[in-house]
C-alpha cells in the first residue's frame, strides 16, 4: 500500500458492524447517529425522517494526494450530475475525517443498487453524448475547475485554449510517471518523442485549423466498463468514479479502444449516431487510437510491467513516416 492511501480497515477498525460517524461526515451529508459500512455503502440513520443511503469512498490519506483525489472526484461527479442526474449518483460532500489517523479524506455520494452488467449501448451512448453536447466550459477552454486524478494519478488539467497543447501536456505527464515506475527504454522514449512532436500536431492540429472551432466538452474521463453499471431500481445505465475535465469529446472514447475494454463496436456505432466524427472525419479512427495511448499509460502506471503499451508506441514509430503518420 502506498503512502498516499490506506485501507478502510485502517481508518475504521470496527468495520463490519455499527460505529459512530465522524463529525466531518455528519456535517457533509447532513445526517447523524451511526452507520453500517459495507464494501462501498453506508447507511446512516436519522431519528426524524427517512434515512438516506450513500456510497462512500474512504480512499487516500497521509499526504496531499488524498485531498486532491477526493475533492477532484466530488467536483467531477458534481459537474456530471448537473447535466445528467439520472445517469450519475448524486454527490453529497467530501472532506477530511476529524478523528482518523493517518489523515484520511472521504467522498460521499448517493448509494445506488447496481448490477455489474454492460449497459444497453443505445441508452448509454445517448446519455453520454447528451453530456458532451450540452456541457459548456466555464472558461471556454480545455481543462477543469480543480486538480483531479485518474485513479491515483494526478492529471495535468490546467486551462488551455489549444487542444494540441493540452493533450500533449496530459500525455507527457503520464509518460513521465510511467517511466519513473517501469524504468527507461531508449527506443520507447524515442518513439514517444516522435508521437509528441509529429503525430499529435498532425492528428489534433487540424481540429482547430482552417476556421474550425473545437468545443470543449465535459468528459467522464475514465469511462471503462468497470465504471458503468445498471441501476437495478430503474434499469437505466449509471456511471461513477469520474476524473472529469473539458476535452475534445472523442477523447472519451479512447479508453474503449484498449484491448481489454468491453465497450466494443456497438458502443462506437451508437455514439457516432449521436455525435458524428469531428472534421477531418477521415482521421477519426487515428485520433481514437492516439487518445487510447493515454489510457494505456494509466494502465501501465497502475499495473507495472505490462509490455503492450510500450510495444504500441514503438510500433507507431517504426511503421509510419512523417508523411504518413497514422496509428
Amino acid at each position: 500500500m502506498s503512502d498516499t492511501q490506506s485501507t478502510v480497515k485502517q481508518v475504521i477498525p470496527e468495520i463490519g458492524g455499527n460505529f459512530i460517524l465522524d463529525e466531518a461526515v455528519i456535517a457533509s451529508a447532513a445526517f447523524n447517529r451511526h452507520l453500517e459500512f459495507g464494501r462501498s455503502r453506508l447507511t446512516a440513520t436519522q431519528p426524524s425522517r427517512q434515512e438516506p443511503r450513500c456510497s462512500k469512498q474512504a480512499a487516500s490519506c497521509a499526504t496531499e494526494g488524498g485531498r486532491i483525489m477526493m475533492e477532484g472526484e466530488f467536483n467531477s461527479m458534481s459537474e456530471l450530475y448537473k447535466l445528467a442526474p439520472s445517469f450519475v449518483p448524486q454527490p453529497h460532500g467530501w472532506g477530511k475525517f476529524e478523528l482518523a489517523s493517518p489523515i484520511t479524506h472521504y467522498f460521499l455520494c448517493e448509494f445506488i443498487d447496481m448490477q455489474n452488467h454492460l449497459p444497453d449501448p443505445v441508452s448509454f451512448c445517448a446519455r453520454l453524448a447528451d453530456i458532451h453536447l450540452k456541457s459548456v466550459s466555464p472558461t471556454g477552454q480545455f481543462g477543469f475547475v480543480v486538480p483531479n486524478c485518474h485513479g491515483k494519478i494526478l492529471q495535468t488539467n490546467e486551462w488551455d485554449s489549444d487542444w494540441v497543447s493540452f493533450f500533449t501536456k496530459l500525455l507527457v505527464n503520464f509518460l513521465r510517471i510511467e517511466i519513473e515506475i517501469n524504468g527507461p527504454w531508449h527506443e520507447y522514449e524515442q518513439a514517444f518523442d516522435t508521437i509528441v512532436t509529429t503525430v499529435i500536431p498532425q492528428l489534433l492540429g487540424p481540429l482547430q485549423a482552417d476556421g474550425r472551432v473545437l468545443k470543449p466538452s465535459l468528459v467522464h474521463g475514465d469511462l471503462w466498463h468497470e465504471n458503468a453499471a445498471i441501476n437495478l431500481a430503474t434499469g437505466d445505465p449509471v456511471v461513477f468514479d469520474a476524473s472529469a475535465f473539458y476535452a475534445h469529446n472523442e477523447y472519451e472514447l479512447g479508453t474503449w479502444r484498449r484491448k481489454t475494454i468491453k465497450f466494443g463496436r456497438p458502443y462506437f456505432n451508437q455514439y457516432l449516431l449521436n455525435i458524428p466524427p469531428s472534421e477531418p472525419a477521415e482521421q477519426w479512427d487515428d485520433r481514437i487510437r492516439l487518445y487510447s495511448l493515454k489510457f494505456n499509460l494509466a494502465h501501465m502506471i497502475g499495473w507495472p510491467g505490462a509490455p503492450f503499451v510500450r510495444e504500441e508506441y514503438v510500433r507507431c514509430f517504426n511503421l509510419h513516416t512523417p508523411q504518413q503518420l497514422t496509428l
